[in-house]
């Protein structure tokens, strides 16, 4: 049997590479789509480069798309690629809107006109809920975005759903709460607090400074997070699921754990700067994935407080190996 094929959009972030590698796993032929203009550095897939192959393409690029879907002819299409910073969404709207929202059309469209057959996923999001209408929420729970990056992915999600609807392609949403990992970019509040952790332990920095402590999310670990999205696309039917852990965590109770794992008390080197609180605030964002327990058998296998410490014990790694080399 010929291996199957896939190609992931956004393979150079933190979702890709680790879907990349689970794929690998799995015996896939793994193509990554990257733009020709991009500056992005591809530090979190340079492991895998003998392994994948990268492809050129662009979202903000119909043609570019249905070239790619007739050279590779991929059995599979994860579309994780988007400009996924939420505060930049509110600098750059139309911007978040051609990536987020408009490109999750052109690859739908690039796999209604070349080949029908091919499985897609949908990387939708917990900010689609935005001020939430109940707790937890559920693949049924209106959505209320509270910002340009929120808007833009809820018509990602309904374009599947519309495509799927009207052109019988087996496309997925999957909405993922916050899920993190030592591969997280360093302007995500998680990857801020055990990179600033680090570097106060190592006495490269004295303060930390952070915007609102009371904000909560439901954060769970990437690694288990894209064995959801494969699972999505071996069922019989395709259909949306909620990936969370149902379990939220306050950006305090994630500052009081990475400063204990050092032996540092936090509230000696936090300081709160009102530059880092956004126009919309998003308060309460907690997920029931008991569909996607259900249906896929998934379930998250790294608890908060472990990916929080591996999180820190990988930043302090990181900049000791930075001291060495420099």
């Amino acid at each position: 049997m010929s291996k199957k094929t896939a190609l992931i959009t956004g393979i150079t972030g933190q979702d890709g590479s680790y879907l990349a590698e689970y794929l690998l796993e799995q015996g896939y032929k793994v193509y990554g789509m990257v733009r020709r203009s991009s500056v992005e550095k591809f530090d979190r897939i340079d492991h895998l480069i003998g392994d994948i192959e990268l492809v050129q393409g662009d979202l903000l690029d119909q043609l570019s798309l249905i070239s790619l879907m007739e050279k590779i002819r991929p059995d599979e299409v994860y579309n994780l690629a988007a400009q996924s910073f939420v505060p930049t969404s509110w600098a750059q709207p139309t911007l978040t809107a051609e990536f987020t929202a408009v490109g999750v059309i052109r690859v739908l469209e690039a796999i209604r006109l070349v080949d029908r057959s091919i499985r897609f996923y949908q990387a939708s999001s917990s900010e689609m809920f935005g001020k939430v209408r109940e707790t937890p929420q559920t693949e049924m729970t209106p959505f209320y975005p509270r910002s340009p990056y929120g808007v833009a992915k809820v018509f990602g999600h309904y374009i599947t759903v519309n495509y799927r609807e009207s052109y019988g392609i087996y496309a997925c949403s999957g909405i993922l709460f916050n899920h993190e990992s030592p591969r997280r970019g360093l302007e995500f509040v998680t990857r801020k607090v055990t990179d600033g952790v680090a570097r106060i332990k190592l006495g490269k920095q004295d303060e930390l400074r952070l915007g609102n402590l009371d904000a909560q999310r439901d954060w769970g670990y990437a690694g288990d997070y894209v064995k959801a999205m494969w699972l999505m696309l071996q069922q019989p039917q395709p259909d949306d699921y909620v990936i969370a852990t149902g379990k939220a965590h306050s950006v305090r109770e994630l500052v009081d754990i990475a400063f204990k794992h050092v032996g540092l008390d936090w509230k000696k080197y936090v300081k709160i700067d009102k530059a880092y609180l956004r126009p919309a605030e998003v308060d309460l964002l907690i997920g029931d994935c008991s569909k996607a327990r259900k249906v896929l058998g998934w379930e998250p296998t790294v608890s908060f407080e472990e990916m929080i410490c591996m999180m820190v014990d990988a930043d302090l790694k990181l900049l000791s190996e930075e001291d060495k080399g420099g």
